[in-house]
């Protein structure tokens, strides 16, 4: 059985995402090849294993021409945006680097609030929360954070308590993992 909006070939791209609006569901990305703006529907970015992407992250994805136009039907790879401050000078209070973090660990969010700039996850098996700041969930390639929401962290002893340098969605944390 096909579905009657399938009217292409799938084809593998890469591309750099020109935004993502999780509250609305969807976002574009731009192929590296150029071409038609691709759509990129949350539903294929949840079955990746994230409710957001950072604009101009870089994508891998699978799309197909439909009727509707370029749609991406699966998310293959996401790098954070090129250049920018590291997660370490965006927190310029905090006089650390990713060397200085400890190994992934499993996450669940607690809470993010984007207009505020930061929100809490709370580590498995640990009772501290972690703090997540939005300059350090941008260079993680993501936009937003949902309450819930399995992620996987690297987390440093500030001087505040426990941070976040890296948020990984949790099927990249179990990947990264594995290879360790």
């Amino acid at each position: 059985m096909t579905d009657d909006n399938e009217t292409g070939a799938r084809e593998t791209l890469r591309g750099q995402v020109k935004w993502f609006d999780a509250a609305k569901g969807f976002g574009f990305v731009v192929a590296d090849r150029g071409g038609p703006d691709i759509l990129l529907h949350a539903n294929v970015l949840r079955n990746f294993g994230q409710s957001s992407v950072a604009d101009n992250a870089q994508i891998e994805l699978i799309a197909q021409t439909t009727q509707r136009g370029m749609q991406a039907v699966e998310v293959l790879h996401i790098a954070p945006p090129e250049g920018g401050p590291t997660p370490a000078e965006a927190l310029a209070e905090e006089e650390v680097d990713l060397s200085e973090a400890g190994p992934m660990e499993p996450a669940r969010v607690k809470w993010f609030d984007k207009g505020k700039g930061f929100g809490f996850a709370n580590v498995f098996g640990k009772p501290e929360d972690v703090f997540v700041h939005i300059e350090v969930l941008r260079r993680s390639g993501f936009a937003d954070l949902q309450p819930g929401e399995a992620v996987g962290l690297r987390v440093v002893e500030g001087s505040r308590g426990r941070m976040a340098m890296l948020v990984a969605a949790w099927d990249a944390a179990l990947d990264q993992d594995d290879e360790a």
